[in-house]
């Protein structure tokens, strides 16, 4: 069998797998999910056995010490699935939920339900619980998927689908409902791509070149993510403090994620003050720096230690890693017109004590997630409320920002007569 037929054969059965899931009540998922958490407890030295080869073939390879943290399994990470998974199974299903109802003045009764989407492919990199996030969403929504990890974390995605699949089946999960292309074949996702006989939206995580391969060969509907060049902006009447503990925890808390600043705006009026109380912070939390000629010139008077120079590249460049791109503007809207030039449309923040500069900031900056006095790293499907999440997407039809239930799926109308016609 050829790749591309086998992978054809996992679209055939996702598609027949998600007419037995769409039919499956909410007590019945909820079951099957709670089952899928607590199998993956029962096989966490299994997984954690196959997350130990693919570090060790990532350590080989060379990868960052980023990369390799996104690919890092724990068994709190484990811990961690299994309660998202439990989150999820708590929470209201949106399935079958009537978005709007009202009768025709012929009589003809319309509603507005909410339905599963039906199969969902998603292509991700290296984060293993991606898998586990994905299963169970689609699953809670009704959606058959199939999932393509990264082919530096296979074994542990291997590991993850099978605790999943076994759980679920003992629970009564409908065969093929959760599928892993088990290959690092990279021709898997042209395949993919292009299976729109079988799969209804793809859903790419991951890099740019990820994201761009998929979107040029899809030929169903792409949910994306593109670049997290997230931005803080310390505003004139700024709490200091506060922006500097907002800073430090939006780039040093977990560098490596989408959500976590990339660059710091700085109002021309508190910058030398602002970059005072944050060199001794920023220097002991080992970030670098990469300023413009103004703020390079001010954190050299300063000595801090790990100090260049932006180039014109520096704006677009998402770090991923302890670095930090910095900016002196002028006012609120250089600091608009920066994010809204170089930014991904992903998140943002403001850090100020007026609140019309802040409504301003809030109305005017076009991301996903917009914050005033806070972190940037609350972008997130758990942070929200949401449970697990299948990502953020940076676009703006169907799913803005972190994709919980409600953005895998869709609706239809159910008309309801007594032999009306249209005359």
């Amino acid at each position: 069998m050829t790749l591309e037929q086998e992978i054809h054969t996992i679209g055939r059965r996702a598609r027949e797998a998600s007419r037995a899931l769409a039919r499956l009540s909410a007590t019945q998922k909820n079951k099957i999910l709670i089952a899928m958490a607590d199998e993956l407890i029962v096989r966490s030295l299994e997984i954690l056995a196959a997350n130990a080869e693919d570090i060790a073939a990532a350590e080989k390879n060379g990868l960052t010490n980023a990369a390799i943290d996104r690919l890092r399994l724990t068994p709190d990470r484990i811990s961690g699935m299994a309660d998202g998974i439990r989150q999820v199974a708590a929470l209201e299903d949106p399935v079958g939920e009537i978005l709007r109802d009202w009768t025709r003045p012929n009589g003809i009764r319309i509603q507005k339900i909410r339905t599963p989407i039906g199969v969902i492919g998603i292509i991700y990199e290296s984060r293993p619980n991606v898998t586990a996030d994905a299963a169970v969403l689609c699953l809670k929504t009704g959606n058959a998927v199939i999932l393509r990890g990264g082919s530096e974390a296979l074994a542990s995605n291997l590991a993850i689908a099978k605790a999943l699949q076994a759980g679920g089946f003992e629970a009564g999960l409908p065969d093929f409902s959760v599928q892993l292309i088990p290959t690092k074949d990279r021709e898997a996702v042209k395949i993919m791509a292009a299976m729109d006989q079988f799969m209804d939206v793809i859903i790419p995580r991951g890099g740019h070149s990820l994201i761009e391969a998929v979107v040029n060969a899809a030929r169903m509907p792409v949910i994306k993510h593109y670049d997290g060049i997230c931005h803080v902006y310390v505003d004139r009447e700024a709490d200091l403090q506060m922006a500097l503990d907002i800073a430090i925890n939006a780039k040093c808390q977990r560098p490596g994620v989408c959500n976590a600043v990339e660059t710091l705006l700085i109002h021309r009026d508190i910058a030398q003050e602002f970059l005072r109380l944050a060199t001794p912070v920023m220097d002991a939390a080992r970030v670098e720096l990469v300023a413009d000629p103004e703020s390079f010139k001010i954190l050299a008077s300063l000595h801090y230690n790990s100090l260049r120079e932006a180039d014109d590249a520096t704006w677009r460049t998402e770090w991923l890693d302890l670095i930090l791109s910095v900016r002196i503007v002028d006012d609120l809207a250089a600091a608009i017109d920066h994010i809204e030039t170089f930014g991904s449309h992903h998140s943002d923040a403001i850090i100020t004590r007026n609140p019309a500069t802040a409504e301003s900031f809030l109305a005017s900056v076009d991301s996903a997630t917009v914050y005033w006095n806070a972190s940037t790293r609350f972008t997130d499907g758990g942070e929200f409320g949401f449970g697990a999440e299948i990502g953020i997407s940076t676009d703006k039809l169907h799913a803005r920002g972190p994709m919980g239930l409600e953005e895998l799926t869709t609706y239809k109308y159910l008309i309801r007569g007594d032999g009306q016609i249209r005359k």
